[in-house]
């Protein structure tokens, strides 16, 4: 029964998903997407707006003039998703933007800027676009279900933090065990997320009980990423006076990892570079597998039962190259199976759909409680 009498052959859901150049978006209409596209964004336009949460209103332009152009209803839209981003911790789950959700994801974070938290800012903004809609998010990167061990640094000032691809991690493990006709819930699956950030997490019984930080400074490096660095010696370049704060961080995130290597944080590009034969390019695709590798075997560590499967997923697992090396090197831990490209949207809209037959309820976003 669908919740209120909602006839879910008649509403539309549409989900966003911001990146750094274009905005994806897609319509559902009972759960089958009706309407993809990605619309991208110039370098001189974006260069227009100081900081990127200026951009808000420019996105929300774009994204309504590609929905009018190709007739979409705007009375029939429902339910509005964005990608959650940088807000407080929560719980698994779907939430509505609010007010103190959208003061957090303007302000929580002031050291960090990042277009993942547009996400639920542009959904709040198209929202009031569309007579019957209200706005959401789901599984936003800080979804945090850690165990209380894995929290644990080496130094109590330093926490770890759960930071990572939430979205498309959860959204893959559930389809993954749907499709062998067995719970999430009962599963033990380790996922790894290849994108511009790279995120290994330790599915256990439906949890991330552990995964590597997937924003500045963890795990393996990625195309933007530098991932885990020599401690002392980055504290010793952080007070040589040769870098400023923000040099220090770009080399983190941003200026780090395979852009710093081979001068392309495309992994197209990086993955011509190879099949050119650039001995560079190749041993960085086998460097980026082999701690990927080391980090799965890390978290196959953290649970004492046996893990079902490796699931592997995200645009990066399109490269032949990263993905060759990586299978010489995965299975000695469980099968893998992999899931190239990103399923923000299908996530997006998977929880939607629950929502609306009834059969998940809303969590509420309060920070202070």
């Amino acid at each position: 029964m669908a919740r209120n009498g909602i006839d879910l052959s008649r509403v539309l859901v549409l989900t966003v998903n911001p990146r750094p150049d274009y905005t994806k978006i897609a319509v559902y209409r009972l759960e089958k997407v009706i309407f993809l596209k990605m619309i991208r964004h110039p370098q001189d336009e974006l260069a227009r707006f100081p900081h990127i949460l200026d951009q808000e209103e420019y996105r929300v332009k774009e994204i309504l003039h590609a929905l009018e152009e190709n007739e979409i209803p705007f009375d029939d839209i429902i339910m509005v998703l964005g990608r959650g981003g940088l807000i407080r911790p929560v719980r698994s789950g779907l939430y509505e933007v609010n007010e103190k959700m959208k003061r957090d994801l303007r302000n929580f974070n002031e050291l960090v800027e990042d277009v993942v938290n547009l996400g639920g800012l542009i959904a709040d903004n198209l929202a009031g676009h569309f007579p019957h809609a209200r706005a959401y998010i789901a599984d936003p990167v800080v979804v945090d279900e850690f165990e209380e061990i894995a929290r644990i640094s080496g130094h109590p000032d330093f926490e770890r933090k759960s930071i990572f691809h939430a979205l498309n991690q959860k959204y893959v493990a559930r389809m993954y065990a749907r499709s062998i006709g067995r719970k999430y819930e009962e599963m033990n699956l380790i996922v790894v997320n290849l994108g511009g950030g790279i995120t290994v997490g330790m599915h256990h019984h439906g949890k991330v009980v552990d995964a590597t930080y997937g924003y500045d400074g963890d795990g393996p490096f990625s195309a933007i990423g530098s991932g885990s660095l020599p401690v002392g010696d980055v504290i010793r370049a952080a007070f040589s006076g040769k870098y400023t704060l923000e040099e220090m961080l770009s080399m983190v995130r941003g200026k780090g990892g395979m852009v710093a290597y081979l001068g392309t944080r495309n992994g197209y590009e990086a993955e011509k570079l190879a099949e050119a034969g650039d001995h560079r390019a190749l041993f960085i695709f086998e460097a980026m597998a082999y701690q990927v590798a080391k980090e799965v075997g890390a978290m196959y560590m953290t649970i004492t039962e046996d893990v079902d499967a490796i699931l592997v997923t995200g645009p990066m697992a399109n490269s032949q190259f990263l993905m060759k090396a990586l299978m010489r090197r995965l299975p000695k831990v469980a099968d893998v199976h992999v899931y190239p490209g990103d399923d923000e949207l299908e996530g997006l809209a998977y929880y939607a759909y629950l929502y609306l037959k009834g059969e998940i309820d809303l969590q509420v976003y309060d920070p202070e409680k």
